[in-house]
């Protein structure tokens, strides 16, 4: 069975601009959930004092403070919890005690830590740097790869992928830290590498199919190249979901940002970054 993709490419356009514009409002709006690696707060590390005082029982115990614990090496467990914009250091200072208070003597301190709004800006700097780095890196990899209209549908789908995924996390109140950073240039890698290996196929049929229609090549295209498509994604979301079942709080998060960078790199390279083909003459190019 042949899917007609090409069909559909007008649909595929006008959802593509209500999806931009609600992320555009949503970061306008709604702004980011900013983690503590942006935002400031107290980041200490200890170590249990006996096996019985497990992670869930210091999660109870420390539920006023919404903290973030995790388990790092050596048997350790990382404790993050945020404080309000412009907590003066007193205030911090006195956060810090309450939280000893409530540990008492059934921890033991590697290092305690505050990080200052002054530091999480200039993460947060640091990481909108990276992520603009690397799309300008993606950018250059595509217009010495490809030329006309293969650039230019790389090029519209990148940055569809970029907005979204931003708005994704806007919308969907996920905590922006470093790890969403990660997430994001995942996203944006995995992104371009399924449109290089959709183009490759298109460019290979262009030259193969002298006659037949431009909208019935790229829908063979796609078609040849589907079941490939459905595996990587599939297999690629069945570990996000062993990560979001077995990996705790902080990868579950991860997990369901990075499935929805699987989901949309998908949807851009099929129904954006190959549709935008149509408006070019594929067989002048190659």
């Amino acid at each position: 069975m042949t899917l007609h993709f090409m069909k559909y490419r007008k649909l595929s356009y006008w959802i593509s601009g209500m999806l931009v514009v609600l992320s555009v409002v949503a970061l306008l709006t709604k702004g980011l959930n900013y983690g503590i690696d942006f935002a400031g707060g107290i980041s200490m590390e200890v170590t249990p004092m006996s096996a019985e005082y497990t992670i869930d029982k210091m999660r109870h115990d420390l539920a006023g403070f919404k903290p973030e614990l995790q388990s790092v090496s050596g048997g350790n467990i990382l404790v993050r919890i945020g404080l309000e914009k412009g907590a003066t250091e007193d205030q911090q200072n006195i956060v810090v005690s309450e939280i000893k208070n409530i540990f008492g003597d059934k921890v033991s301190y590697s290092h305690v830590q505050i990080v200052g709004p002054k530091i999480g800006g200039e993460l947060i700097r640091g990481g909108i740097l990276a992520v603009l780095f690397a799309f300008i890196l993606m950018s250059i990899y595509i217009w010495i790869r490809y030329k006309g209209g293969y650039a230019v549908g790389s090029l519209v789908s990148l940055v569809l992928d970029f907005v979204l995924m931003f708005g994704f996390f806007s919308i969907a109140g996920l905590e922006f830290n470093q790890t969403a950073i990660a997430v994001i240039l995942m996203g944006l890698g995995y992104s371009i590498n399924d449109k290089v290996v959709n183009y490759d196929r298109i460019e290979e049929n262009a030259k193969k199919y002298h006659k037949m229609p431009q909208d019935d090549l790229i829908d063979l295209s796609i078609n040849e190249m589907m079941m490939r498509t459905i595996l990587t994604s599939t297999s690629t979301l069945l570990c996000m979901l062993g990560l979001y079942l077995f990996g705790g709080a902080v990868l579950g998060e991860f997990s369901i940002a990075m499935a929805f960078a699987v989901v949309m790199g998908t949807l851009t390279s099929v129904y954006i970054s190959n549709v935008i083909l149509y408006h070019f003459n594929l067989r002048k190019e190659n």
